[in-house]
């Protein structure tokens, strides 16, 4: 299913993932069109939402500014790697950038994985994690922009230091300072799935996300880093560069059969994906 296609070329592909939470969704596209970056397309990658959400999804696209295609697929569980793997074959760009559906985006968000793009690297940003107290208020408020408001800035310290429910405020800290940029990020760190980058053909070599995996945790971004660098990739971090508000939620538990098959893929020194993106990128995605 596909909404609202443009043949026009961009500089990027923003693959946002989605399900079921138009009205949080709704938050992360005001973040996207307040992005100083311009000429980019947004694929909404939705594992199968209900057609009641459709409906709020139509209605919030309907008037975007930017291009949006809508790429759905039925509801037959937790397959979120094989919609990726469709939107990302659907692409227009050569250059592919991917978020989740509740993760709002700071202003040069777009702009930092572009700038710093580059064939045979993946780009990796931080997060910022909201706590539940602060996700409630924004998400009462219906503007992203209630983040940098006092009383959600004043509510994020105080769940930081004193009960621990938010995490990870330093990231928010936007840097403009070449050679701050580089000192921070000297160091390796791995993958989010919630945000990272890199050139469609070198998702492509390693047959995109691995559709084995059918439950959250490990399949949509340590799975892949690992088959990354396996086949010759290069990870750079943008740690205060390419920054993320991430709303609350429940941390998925840990998947005992997503672990055996990434020990497997491990086992094997297998980068190529069995089930991936090829089967996709011959059909009408």
């Amino acid at each position: 299913m596909i909404m609202m296609a443009d043949t026009r070329p961009f500089q990027a592909s923003l693959i946002i993932s989605f399900y079921n939470k138009p009205d949080i969704l709704a938050l992360v596209l005001q973040s996207v069109r307040n992005q100083s970056a311009e000429s980019f397309e947004i694929l909404i990658a939705d594992d199968g939402s209900s057609e009641v959400s459709l409906e709020k999804l139509r209605k919030l696209i309907r008037d975007f500014p930017l291009p949006v295609r809508h790429i759905w697929h039925e509801d037959k569980g937790w397959r979120k790697n094989a919609i990726l793997n469709k939107a990302a074959a659907a692409a227009s760009s050569d250059y592919l950038i991917f978020i989740d559906g509740d993760c709002i985006l700071h202003r040069h968000f777009v702009k930092e994985h572009l700038n710093h793009r580059k064939p045979g690297t993946v780009l990796t940003g931080r997060r910022v994690y909201l706590s539940p107290v602060a996700t409630s208020l924004i998400i009462q408020s219906g503007t992203f922009k209630k983040i940098f408001s006092f009383p959600v800035v004043l509510r994020l310290f105080y769940d930081r230091y004193l009960n621990k429910s938010s995490a990870h405020l330093e990231n928010a800290l936007y840097l403009g300072n070449t050679f701050l940029r580089k000192f921070v990020n000297r160091k390796d760190r791995g993958v989010l799935g919630s945000n990272f980058s890199l050139y469609r053909n070198d998702l492509i070599k390693i047959n995109g996300f691995d559709e084995q995996y059918t439950a959250p945790y490990v399949g949509e971004d340590t799975d892949l880093e690992y088959r990354l660098r396996l086949a010759g990739m290069r990870v750079k971090t943008l740690k205060h560069l390419a920054i993320q508000y991430h709303l609350f939620h429940q941390r998925q538990a840990k998947n005992l059969l997503n672990e055996a098959i990434f020990e497997k893929t491990k086992s094997e020194g297998r980068y190529y994906a069995e089930k991936g993106i090829a089967q996709y990128l011959d059909s009408a995605y």
